[in-house]
C-alpha cells in the first residue's frame, strides 16, 4: 500500500463511501449480525445483503445510518423483469433504501437495449422512493457497453450506475469508473452517481476509485480498509 495513499482521505470521508458487503451463499445470521455491528462502529454508509437477510439488518440498524441495502437479479441479472420487480419491490416494503439490480446483460449483448432498459425501468417503478443501482458488470461488456448501458440505466431512473458483482470474475477498475463518470457527467447526469465494487480490499484501492470519479464503494473488506486508516476499532 502507498503511504501517501494512506492520508488521502479522512478517516470518516472513507466510512461514509462504503456499503460493507456480504452476499456470500452460505453467509450466516450471526455474520449478518456482525457485519451491522460493525457498520455502525465505522459508520459506514450501508450494509449490502442478500434479500433473504434484509429484514435481520433492518431490525438491526433501526432506520439509521448505515443504510439497509440489497440486491435484486443477483448475480447474474438473467431472470425474467417481472421476477425482479417483484423481488426488488419486496425488498423496499421491507425496508431496503436501496436495491442494487443486475443489468440484463443478455438483452444488451443481443443488440436489444430496449429490453435492458425496461427491465431497469421496472425495478425502479417497483421501488418506489428505494434508490437504485445498476450494476453493469463491466467485465463482460466492451467500452461501447458500458456506455450505452450507462446512458440506459440514467433514461430508467437509477440513482446509480455500479461496476461489477463481484461473482464474475474481476471487479472494479480505475478506468471503468473514469469512464462511466465521464459518460454520465458528457450527459449532465451529474446527480447520477458512480459505486465502484469488486475486488476493493485496501485503502489505496478506496483511493484509486475515488480519484476516478466513484462516489461509493462496495467492499466486504470494510473493517480492514479503516484498520488500515487507523479508524474506529
Amino acid at each position: 500500500m502507498l503511504a501517501s495513499a494512506q492520508t488521502l482521505l479522512p478517516a470518516g470521508r472513507v466510512a461514509a463511501l462504503i456499503d460493507h458487503t456480504l452476499l456470500r451463499p452460505d453467509a450466516t445470521q450471526a455474520e449478518v449480525e456482525a457485519l451491522c455491528a460493525v457498520a455502525v462502529r465505522h459508520g459506514f454508509k450501508a450494509v449490502c445483503v442478500n434479500p433473504w437477510h434484509l429484514p435481520r439488518i433492518v431490525a438491526a440498524l433501526r432506520g439509521e445510518v448505515p443504510l439497509p441495502i440489497t440486491v435484486a437479479g443477483f448475480p447474474l441479472g438473467a431472470g425474467q423483469s417481472e421476477a425482479k420487480a417483484r423481488e426488488a419491490g419486496l425488498a423496499a416494503e421491507q425496508g431496503a433504501a436501496e436495491v442494487d439490480m443486475v443489468l440484463n446483460i443478455g438483452a444488451l449483448k443481443s443488440g436489444r437495449p430496449d429490453l435492458a432498459r425496461e427491465d431497469i425501468v421496472q425495478v425502479v417503478r417497483a421501488c418506489g422512493p428505494a434508490r437504485v443501482k445498476v450494476i453493469l458488470e463491466t467485465c463482460l461488456l466492451t467500452d461501447a457497453e458500458k456506455v450505452l448501458a450507462c446512458g440506459l440505466a440514467v433514461e430508467a431512473g437509477a440513482a446509480y450506475v455500479k461496476t461489477s458483482t463481484g461473482f464474475s470474475g474481476a471487479g472494479a477498475t480505475e478506468a471503468d469508473v473514469a469512464l462511466l463518470r465521464m459518460t454520465l457527467d458528457k450527459a449532465g447526469c451529474v446527480g447520477v452517481g458512480v459505486k465502484a465494487s469488486g475486488g476493493i480490499r485496501t485503502l489505496d484501492d478506496v483511493n484509486r476509485m475515488v480519484a476516478a470519479g466513484a462516489q461509493r464503494i462496495g467492499a466486504s473488506a470494510g473493517e480492514c480498509i479503516m484498520q488500515s486508516l487507523g479508524g474506529v476499532k
